[in-house]
């Protein structure tokens, strides 16, 4: 049995990630750590999980009850985090920050999109879990990089929900502003842009073409719509024998031919591609659960991965129809 710690425990992803893991047949939780919380009942703060848990959160970790730790803190704090700490080599590391993403020097860390990088992530020891706009985004492109075809600027209009903003409030998250509004952030200069960047330069080393990235705030709770264009120069049934063959061993990655809604991938980690081409362009429409396959899910498929398991145990998790 996986023993698992989880850092920085109070927000949306850590409540994700708690829920799985407490249904995972092969892992156990250990400990669920929160500064703000410690002493207090997990489902006081993530009260989805009533009748589920009597774990309380802890004040301080304990590496030495653990296998694997995942790091579900704000941008910034894994980093500090883990040169505060004496963390074994032994315990593996799932980060969910943004700290870890790029590569740098002194970085050892693994970019964590199984579709990329599975037979590396299953080797190592610690992951850098992708961001939730970054992985819809690159599911929606990598077979056209892993072919070679990405030959001019790729065009992104991507809305999220507001859980993506965390569970700390702000003006943009605040309901009242939310609900029956739309607006746009952060245009051309996402934070994820860099990662998206990295991953199609590794597949296709001559890329090196704009990425124009539009992200929405939608006035829904969670997941993510995302359509990508490009240039394509082959037919609509060239572009899906393509994105069929890339995927046909990954399990969370459907290509469809109807048109996708958000609620088809709510509350699963699954990713839906639909495919369309409009003259010398190819759309594809990306949906996914920016909670799941954008952040707890894909962490816990990481972890299947480092510990040799089907990298689909815990993840059966059942789409929300209403």
């Amino acid at each position: 049995m996986i023993q698992v710690g989880i850092i920085g425990g109070a927000g949306y992803t850590a409540g994700e990630l708690i829920r799985i893991l407490l249904n995972h047949a092969k892992a156990e939780i250990a400990f669920v750590q929160s500064s703000s919380n410690a002493g207090n009942p997990i489902d006081t703060v993530h009260r989805d999980l009533i009748g589920e848990t009597s774990l309380n959160f802890v004040a301080e970790p304990d590496f030495e009850a653990v296998d694997v730790i995942f790091l579900c803190m704000g941008h910034g704090k894994s980093k500090e985090f883990i040169e505060r700490n004496s963390i074994p080599d032994a315990v593996r590391i799932i980060d969910l920050s943004h700290d870890y993403r790029l590569k740098a020097e002194g970085n050892d860390f693994i970019y964590g999109l199984p579709e990329l990088n599975r037979e590396v992530i299953r080797s190592s020891r610690r992951i850098a879990n992708p961001g939730c706009f970054a992985t819809g985004i690159q599911l929606a492109v990598l077979p056209l990089a892993a072919a070679g075809v990405l030959e001019n600027e790729v065009h992104v209009h991507a809305i999220t929900g507001s859980t993506g903003a965390g569970q700390a409030p702000s003006r943009t998250s605040h309901f009242s502003w939310r609900n029956s509004n739309v607006s746009v952030y952060k245009a051309f200069q996402h934070q994820h842009l860099g990662e998206i960047t990295q991953s199609f330069k590794q597949l296709q080393n001559s890329f090196d073409f704009a990425i124009n990235f539009i992200p929405v705030r939608g006035n829904h709770t969670r997941g993510i719509f995302a359509s990508v264009y490009t240039d394509f120069k082959g037919s609509l049934e060239e572009a899906k024998d393509l994105y069929k063959r890339y995927y046909a061993d990954h399990p969370f990655v459907f290509v469809t031919d109807e048109n996708p809604d958000v609620k088809q991938v709510v509350n699963t980690n699954k990713a839906v591609l639909h495919l369309e081409k409009h003259g010398d362009k190819l759309l594809i429409l990306s949906v996914t659960d920016n909670l799941l396959k954008g952040a707890s899910g894909q962490a816990v498929q990481n972890m299947n991965l480092l510990f040799g398991l089907d990298e689909k145990e815990g993840l059966n998790l059942k789409p929300v129809s209403f």
